[in-house]
């Protein structure tokens, strides 16, 4: 049976009460609050440094067991590990990531906007990548955005991130791994835009796929909000 997480990226904004968490809840409160309205949480500060053991165990303590975490990749190490130092880096970047076992939802691989299309850089890393760490790549300049990629993609079984950033252009949904994963980071959505997105993921989630969704951090927790709205739609 196919699962739906969603959540937002990172969660320890006490600034998010009273829209989202209760008013005065702060420090460890934070995650164990968030994680009893969400199921999964994008986490922001692993993009900056590695987790370190302590915390990793006191993030999985604080949430329940079916609670997902996505870990993005840390910045340097994902781009030392995108090209010729793939062997020696991805063990060092992963190593932190398997603290988290069963609970870990998948590692996002973000290829930022100054960097073109490279099937040898790609392939490197799809090559050295861990078979049991579920992989998500978000592709940010368009030249990835071929079907020649996805077929990679598709053959080590990592997933595509679909990045909704222009409501004039919204991305394709497509099934290259193991889930399908969407980032909603328009600073602003209707009810109908997320029904339509709503709708979007219920083809995958009726087809026995996970999906996962997170929208953007923001000021007051107006996106953990529009989260709720988008797990009532697909729970309804």
């Amino acid at each position: 049976m196919s699962r739906l997480y969603v959540g937002t990226s990172g969660f320890a904004y006490p600034a998010w009460s009273p829209r989202f968490y209760p008013a005065g809840t702060r420090g460890d409160a934070l995650l164990s609050t968030y994680a009893e309205r969400l199921n999964a949480v994008e986490l922001n500060n692993t993009f900056y440094q590695q987790p370190r053991p302590e915390r990793v165990a006191a993030w999985l303590a604080g949430t329940r067991p079916d609670f997902r975490f996505v870990v993005k990749a840390q910045r340097g190490g994902s781009l030392r590990a995108f090209g010729s130092s793939a062997v020696e880096t991805v063990a060092w970047l992963t190593g932190p990531y398997r603290l988290f076992d069963g609970r870990l939802g998948a590692v996002l691989f973000r290829v930022p906007d100054n960097v073109r299309r490279d099937d040898d850089r790609l392939g490197t890393l799809l090559n050295t990548w861990p078979v049991d760490l579920p992989l998500v790549l978000e592709f940010q300049h368009p030249s990835w955005q071929d079907d020649a990629v996805f077929d990679r993609l598709r053959s080590h079984g990592a997933s595509l991130c679909a990045t909704d950033l222009d409501a004039r252009d919204p991305p394709d949904l497509r099934l290259t791994g193991r889930v399908v994963y969407l980032r909603l980071r328009r600073t602003a959505y209707t009810n109908d835009d997320l029904a339509v997105w709503a709708d979007r993921l219920s083809a995958f989630l009726d087809s026995g796929t996970d999906c996962y969704v997170f929208f953007r951090h923001d000021a007051d927790g107006t996106s953990a909000v529009r989260a709720l709205k988008m797990q009532a739609m697909l729970s309804a």
